[in-house]
């Protein structure tokens, strides 16, 4: 196959965006429940390797116990372990959680920063959980590289690496800034239904015309 070119792959990326635009709207979603900066924050921690709707049945009882950051900070690390159990990699979680708390409250004012940097500073928050924090509640144009957009990004032929810095960097050089959040947004909603890891339906797929990796 012989390699596409720039023109033609811009031209490409314009249509899948125009797309799913048209299927699914663009009207920014997020899939964690939450009231406020802490509290997405919180979610997203308890998100990783679980899934949002699990996160937001135990966040609802959760964010009634621990009401605000301070309460978080004061908490035993044992009774929060119990009360997040359920998503998985509690210990680590639970820990990073009271200690992201503190940070918050010590350096932060109580206040769940916006700038990357200082986001990326706390306890269990990587560049994917800063950048939802910056996408959702600050309106920072950003990109999310979860394991759902890092797959299909290179299944769609956008990004060829699997390091999840590189293929922010990579879509927010090929993605007009306008769709840095919405591209996440999406492409989770494509991998959840359609483009299923190790089982995509394809021929079911609204993209599959401009997906080299289509079975179709």
């Amino acid at each position: 196959m012989a390699k596409e070119s720039k023109k033609k792959k811009e031209e490409r990326i314009k249509a899948i965006l125009n797309t799913l635009d048209e299927v699914y709207g663009t009207e920014l979603r997020c899939a964690l429940d939450h009231n406020s900066a802490w509290e997405l924050l919180v979610a997203t921690i308890l998100s990783a390797q679980c899934t949002d709707a699990r996160v937001n049945i135990v966040t609802k009882e959760l964010f009634k116990k621990y009401p605000t950051p301070e309460a978080f900070a004061g908490a035993e690390l044992a009774e929060l372990e119990q009360d997040i159990h359920s998503t998985g990699f509690y210990h680590n979680k639970a820990k990073n959680i009271i200690a992201c708390a503190i940070q918050i409250l010590d350096k932060h004012g109580g206040e769940v920063p916006s700038e990357l940097s200082e986001l990326t500073a706390l306890a269990g928050v990587g560049r994917k959980t800063a950048n939802v924090i910056r996408g959702n509640i600050y309106g920072i144009p950003s990109v999310v590289v979860d394991t759902h957009v890092k797959r299909i990004s290179r299944l769609l032929g956008i990004t060829d690496t699997d390091d999840p810095t590189k293929a922010e960097l990579e879509l927010m050089e090929l993605l007009p800034e306008d769709h840095w959040i919405l591209w996440n947004v999406d492409i989770i909603t494509l991998g959840r239904t359609i483009c299923i890891a190790n089982r995509p339906k394809c021929s079911e797929c609204f993209l599959k015309e401009y997906c080299p990796s289509s079975r179709a």
